[in-house]
């Protein structure tokens, strides 16, 4: 298991994607910025569904993505402001 330190500078707005994948097993650990929401986005399209849907208070906040990720997954992230969002990317070894 790796453990990877991300930076990616965020748009306030809609949903924005910060990590995808076909057919992947990983986690991602957030903890700032304070507000922003983040989920994990299944499937294509309308066809999709969400998971795990979390907001951000200052505690490390994990999502994990599993196999039904065999569709599609997306970590996503909304932010309140501009701002860059600080995560760490898990992988699982599967």
């Amino acid at each position: 298991m790796a453990e990877i330190a991300r930076n990616k500078f965020v748009r306030a707005g809609d949903w924005r994607t910060l990590e995808s994948g076909w057919n992947a097993t990983y986690s991602c650990r957030f903890q700032n910025p304070t507000g922003a929401q983040v989920k994990i986005r299944y499937g294509v399209g309308w066809l999709g569904w969400d998971s795990q849907k979390k907001t951000l208070d200052g505690t490390n906040k994990l999502v994990n993505v599993t196999r039904a990720s065999v569709a599609n997954s997306r970590v996503q992230v909304k932010v309140l402001r501009d701002t860059e969002v600080s995560y760490t990317y898990i992988t699982t070894g599967e």
